[in-house]
């Protein structure tokens, strides 16, 4: 299903507010959305929202054997998915061009620009590594799906926890989290994307551009940087001429955005921390609402009951007397009487299925009575007249 098209008024309507700078969410032209950050139970799961773009994250690990040119190394693997429940005109089980470029965009972010120590993943050199997986499912889409895909990876993978393991000669064994706490990877720095969208080949830019506004931009620039200013990856599409002043001051921008987020991963990935070691509420319980619908409770008010005869005497002398109301007879039909207003009483007259009763009565007693000659042999004529002679026959 493909997505449905902005008109021409919508179209208009949004370049002419980008050139008055001026956006529908109220936003400056580089500011980005709000981003929340929520933990799951396990290590390892979060969820990231952008404004009202939501990706889900979740790391996972297994023990198998490495590559051959790559002995010592761990393995690194991306997926991120865009299902239909996130907008309808992403069709499942097909590899789109979307798909395919965000893809490679968070390979090169996160694998290539060597985020992780995937050294330390190695267990016996040649024989045994580990082999982190990142599964990014885009939960609702409403715009710069790689920014927020990029947070979700990384803040998982700062979240997460592989199993301890113990080396003897050529045993491996692996320890359950109850027998010994488990590793976090090792973690060099965070490299997070910053998108950039220009409007009118060139001449407009917005950083964190939404769903409407990707669809009217004429190009996007990303950039991948960590909090040190060191560019990790850096993507052009579009077919837009950008010039090199306007790269290094989009440079300079993803720098600030790009301290901003980290100094907001490092605070989310504390508070979860400090609150699983006090043994507080965490995970996705955090972000329900103790004030629901569903829940509500009214605390118990105290109520003083000693003078309740004396306030109810006060009330009954300060009201006022009711009105005398006199109730008259209606009469509906002689011989009856009714107090007050109603319906006529019909019980006197008989119901039409009655009367059709009475009329059949004749032809039911001839038919019980052919029934009785029928077993006993009795002859039975005149039924209308009481002094017929009855006639029995053997």
């Amino acid at each position: 299903m493909k997505e449905t098209p902005l008109s021409n008024c919508e179209r208009r309507f949004l370049l002419r507010a980008i050139e008055e700078k001026k956006r529908l969410d109220g936003r400056q032209t580089y500011d980005y959305r709000n981003i929340k950050i929520s933990f799951g139970t396990d290590y390892g799961c979060c969820i990231v929202e952008l404004g009202k773009t939501r990706v889900l994250g979740q790391v996972s690990c297994e023990l198998v054997s490495p590559k051959l040119n790559r002995a010592t190394e761990g393995i690194l693997f991306f997926n991120l998915e865009l299902s239909q429940m996130a907008a309808p005109a992403f069709e499942p089980g097909r590899q789109s061009d979307l798909l395919v470029k965000l893809n490679r965009l968070l390979e090169r972010c996160l694998r290539n620009s060597k985020c992780i120590d995937t050294e330390s993943l190695c267990v016996v050199a040649g024989e045994k590594v580990w082999q982190i997986r990142v599964d990014l499912h885009l939960l609702n889409h409403d715009g710069n799906i790689i920014d927020a895909a990029s947070i979700a990876a990384i803040v998982a993978l700062c979240h997460f926890r592989r199993p301890d393991v113990s080396v003897q000669g050529d045993e491996v064994t692996l320890y359950t989290p109850e027998e010994r706490d488990p590793v976090p990877l090792s973690i060099h720095h965070m490299p997070i994307c910053v998108s950039f969208a220009f409007f009118q080949q060139g001449t407009y830019l917005l950083v964190d551009p939404n769903e409407r506004e990707e669809r009217v931009m004429d190009g996007l620039l990303v950039i991948a940087m960590n909090k040190h200013r060191e560019i990790c990856t850096i993507q052009s599409s579009g077919g837009i001429m950008l010039l090199k002043d306007q790269v290094l001051r989009c440079s300079k921008i993803a720098g600030v955005k790009v301290l901003e987020i980290t100094e907001l991963i490092q605070k989310a990935l504390e508070n979860d921390r400090k609150v699983r070691k006090e043994g507080g509420k965490y995970g996705f319980a955090e972000s329900i609402a103790s004030q629901r619908i569903t829940a509500f409770k009214m605390e118990k008010a105290p109520i003083d009951t000693s003078d309740v005869e004396e306030k109810a005497e006060e009330i009954i002398a300060e009201a006022e007397p009711p009105l005398e109301v006199v109730s008259n007879p209606v009469l509906w039909t002689p011989g009856t009487a009714q107090i007050g207003e109603g319906v006529e009483n019909s019980w006197g007259d008989l119901e039409d299925s009655e009367k059709e009763e009475e009329d059949e009565d004749g032809t039911d007693e001839a038919i019980i009575l052919d029934s009785i000659k029928m077993d006993i042999g009795v002859e039975v004529s005149n039924i209308g007249s009481q002094d017929a002679p009855i006639v029995l026959s053997d």
